[in-house]
């Protein structure tokens, strides 16, 4: 989420390849209506906002906790990666902790069994727009537009009918149109607290320092699981999360 590489970060080169692909797809009013099994079962789980009637939300961005006042969410933006997205989710499942994954649309559609795989495993989705363009506020509103609306059909779609619970901007790159608009689609804005800082690949000491530093400002870390090697992230993963349990902090969501 953080402004990492400026311009329109690592997505920027497969914008028009994306757009393209979203248009051939139906554009932003062909909305899945399929609250379908995720992994064969018939069953979603209760993370997960499955399709069907949109509840519009708050406006205002969250950062808090529906764990409260000890309450820390984990939060993955970039994904779904094949190689660092598994490798995240064997960390939070040996921990037992839950995270919200704020995934990129062309990346949802070019892996759908890895966005199956997060919901399957009760984490909850957040829309990141199509193709990570961290200059969306300097944008016109049909472009905004089209880059939340045309993610949440992607994510959708990929992850067998269940709706993205959130939308995070790319760099926190927010204008009052697209939190209203992401709103009216029942998408909370997510912000964030704690910037992990693993996007620059600093070393999972620094990673682990940052963090343990930061978090009494706030229960929202980021952190990432694309956008190139996630290694660092998920040894970090590894130490941060038992500590923060040693600390009595518990694992929730971002308020909705």
């Amino acid at each position: 989420m953080a402004r990492h590489g400026g311009g329109r970060g690592w997505y920027g080169k497969v914008l028009g390849a994306a757009l393209g692909v979203a248009l051939a797809a139906g554009g932003a009013s062909a909305w899945s209506a399929q609250a379908g099994a995720v992994g064969g079962s018939s069953k979603t789980p209760a993370s997960a906002k499955p399709a069907g009637a949109v509840k519009p939300v708050a406006v205002t961005i969250a950062h808090a906790s529906d764990k409260g006042a000890r309450g820390v969410n984990i939060t993955i933006d970039d994904g779904p990666d094949p190689v660092w997205t598994p490798q995240v989710l064997d960390v939070l499942r040996e921990y037992g902790v839950k995270a919200t994954f704020c995934m990129v649309g062309t990346q949802a559609q070019a892996h759908p069994d890895l966005v199956k795989k997060v919901v399957a495993a009760g984490h909850r989705l957040c829309d990141h727009s199509v193709s990570h363009d961290t200059t969306m506020d300097k944008n016109s509103q049909t472009y905004q537009s089209k880059q939340i609306l045309d993610a949440e059909r992607m994510i959708t779609k990929a992850s067998g009918g269940v709706r993205p619970m959130y939308y995070r901007a790319p760099g926190g790159a927010f204008t009052p149109y697209s939190r209203k608009l992401a709103a009216s689609r029942g998408m909370r804005p997510l912000g964030w607290n704690v910037d992990s800082k693993d996007f620059e690949r600093p070393g999972t000491d620094a990673i682990v320092a940052t963090v343990e530093q930061e978090v009494p400002n706030g229960p929202t870390l980021l952190f990432h699981d694309a956008g190139g090697d996630r290694s660092q992230t998920v040894e970090a993963l590894g130490r941060i999360l038992p500590r923060l349990k040693e600390q009595g902090y518990s694992f929730g969501f971002p308020v909705c």
